[in-house]
């Protein structure tokens, strides 16, 4: 099976062509906060995509647009540090993210939008700057996603590695210090002595190197190793005064990413998000199903209090904090999730104030970005504007009025956006999957050496396990014995291995002609099977594209005996039949198990 990904991109082809003017624009008596502390009343006027004067005092040129900003307050647009900027990160705009800080991507895949950003021509996505590919070991973290990652094992490596990053365009270079000790499955990762020389190795060529760090004890080897910021806050422990002291003496900036790491502390905090009367209609139905998911039972409160902890001693102290959200991960999405990193960064100890500085003018200024992060004369007319003042309420940012991307108003775009989502989910579903007349969608049998696992319908069976993210689970497939109902069984065997926040092997079957199509299975109403097996856990796990591809789990107990297995469509909660893109059968517990399958069969009951 080609790899599973879990998030896809919806495309904004169909979006209709916006012009671009370069039009004077009069934002007149908003409440400005200019990137480091709310200023008063003010009126600032926009010409050719710049900031022509932030105190705008005269009468404005024949033609300039002019917007009342009474009752509200105009932001710089605002930046995320830590995305993952593959997919649908064209949102990202749409909800007041101008600018993204993108952690790790393939850098043929962002050639585009980062030359645009450079000669200013992005009018319709955030600008965007990237470290490219990450810095880690041969298996390591960054190289379970399917690309293939340029690795290193050594301190004599380093300087060719980044030497090569460089050519490549990356904006700064990012490293992997990820042993896998808080996650609970060890990882291979960099040794202390090559992360230095990976940081001496950046700043020769005058980058910043930033590190990925979970634990307390890995953020200390990298501030040790000379790392100038750090994208994630670990969560193992709070700091404490000797972390906070070095911090500060190191001067670094820290990236919390507190949204994703709520997301797996079983909490879906973002989910109120979707129903904030300026973000309706931006999201289709897979996005929001992604800002729901959560993992596991809920931890969030134990994460929160030392998140504040940590967050509070590390402001007093004058480290910098920078607002990013690492969307590309379940639990997040590009431009939204921002607005509750901001709400997480006060619920961990910032002011308002504060919150809104981590989301402009400090990653501006950590990332050396001159340009923009202020409202400011000669800066880029990154601008957002919305009712209220976030300074006093951060859930004020939520109340979008407008946004600006150097100078042009995004409000067209996010029209269009809405137009397109609402007409994708008025069309009909596709024509119901036409069923066997038994229903039944697998046949095993012998082929020379090979199991041949065949299906009357769609692209059929084969193994799965999380080897595609990452995991190290195994299986194997042979034929088994023979059903009560006579049937030939399918006997799936192997070993599964403690993962993230999944793990599982087994096999799966696909419905569509080609790979992850969706299908309308609403002809049937359930996946009914025969089983016997041994094992700790076993489940049917499905996916559909309305659920964001997010796999969507009911348990089934097997044991030394044939029984009859019905998994409901119903009672996987959160499948919609009718975009469904893979049914799978799996053991999904740590041990090894041996599990027969046979009659596999989509019924209407």
């Amino acid at each position: 099976m080609t790899k599973l990904h879990l998030v896809l991109a919806l495309s904004v082809a169909a979006m209709p062509a916006m012009v671009f003017a370069q039009e004077a624009v009069l934002i007149r008596d908003a409440s400005v906060f200019d990137g480091e502390r709310n200023v008063g009343k003010r009126s600032v006027l926009i010409e050719g995509g710049k900031i022509a004067n932030p105190d705008f005092r005269g009468k404005p040129k024949p033609g300039t647009e002019v917007i009342d900003g009474k009752g509200k307050t105009l932001l710089p647009g605002m930046i995320d540090s830590h995305v993952h900027a593959f997919g649908d990160n064209e949102t990202s705009l749409l909800f007041g993210v101008t600018t993204q800080l993108d952690m790790f991507m393939p850098p043929e895949l962002n050639k585009d939008v980062k030359a645009k950003t450079k000669n200013g021509g992005n009018r319709a996505v955030a600008d965007l700057y990237s470290a490219g590919y990450l810095a880690t070991v041969p298996k390591g973290h960054g190289t379970q996603f399917g690309a293939p990652v340029p690795t290193l094992t050594t301190p004599e490596e380093a300087d060719a590695w980044v030497a090569a990053r460089v050519a490549e365009g990356s904006d700064y270079i990012k490293i992997v210090n990820e042993p896998g000790t808080t996650i609970g499955r060890p990882l291979p990762t960099l040794e202390s002595a090559t992360i230095k020389a990976l940081v001496l190795a950046a700043h020769k060529r005058g980058k910043l190197a930033v590190v990925h760090v979970q634990g307390y004890d890995t953020a200390t080897d990298a501030l040790n190793a000379g790392a100038d910021g750090l994208v994630h806050l670990f969560a193992d422990k709070p700091a404490d005064a000797a972390f906070v002291k070095l911090a500060k003496t190191r001067r670094v900036f820290v990236t919390p990413t507190i949204t994703v790491f709520e997301g797996f502390s079983g909490r879906a905090g973002g989910a109120p998000l979707l129903d904030a009367p300026a973000f309706e209609g931006l999201l289709d139905k897979r996005a929001q199903e992604t800002v729901k998911t959560s993992f596991g039972k809920d931890r969030s409160a134990e994460l929160d209090a030392t998140m504040r902890t940590s967050i509070s001693a590390l402001a007093a102290a004058g480290v910098p904090i920078l607002a990013g959200t690492d969307s590309g991960n379940p639990g997040t999405y590009f431009g939204l999730s921002l607005h509750r990193e901001l709400e997480l960064l006060v619920k961990a100890g910032l002011t308002p104030s504060q919150a809104l500085v981590a989301a402009t003018s400090a990653p501006a200024k950590a990332y050396q970005l001159a340009d923009r992060g202020r409202i400011a004369k000669g800066l880029i007319a990154d601008l957002v504007l919305v009712e209220g003042d976030p300074t006093k309420d951060i859930l004020a940012t939520r109340n979008i009025v407008n946004i600006w991307k150097s100078g042009q108003s995004a409000m067209p775009l996010r029209e269009a956006r809405r137009t397109v989502l609402a007409t994708k989910a008025a069309a009909p579903m596709g024509t119901p999957f036409a069923l066997p007349a038994d229903g039944r969608i697998a046949a095993f049998s012998q082929e020379a050496e090979n199991v041949k696992m065949s299906a009357p319908v769609g692209l059929g069976w084969s193994t799965t396990s999380d080897s595609i993210m990452g995991g190290s689970s195994t299986v194997k497939v042979t034929l088994g014995g023979v059903a009560p109902n006579g049937q030939q069984a399918l006997l799936i065997a192997g070993d599964v291995k403690q993962g993230t926040f999944a793990q599982w092997a087994g096999v799966g079957y696909m419905p569509g002609q080609t790979q992850f199509q969706p299908t309308n299975l609403s002809n049937a109403n359930a996946l009914k099977f025969w089983a016997r097996g041994t094992g700790a856990g076993f489940g049917v796990m499905a996916f559909s594209e309305r659920s964001g591809q997010m796999p969507i789990t009911r348990t089934f107990a097997a044991t030394k005996g044939w029984a009859e297995v019905t998994v409901k469509f119903a009672d996987l909660n959160g499948f919609d039949p009718t975009t469904a893109n893979l049914l799978t059968i799996n053991a999904l517990q740590p041990g090894p198990f041996s599990l027969e399958i046979a009659d596999v069969r989509l019924v209407k009951e």
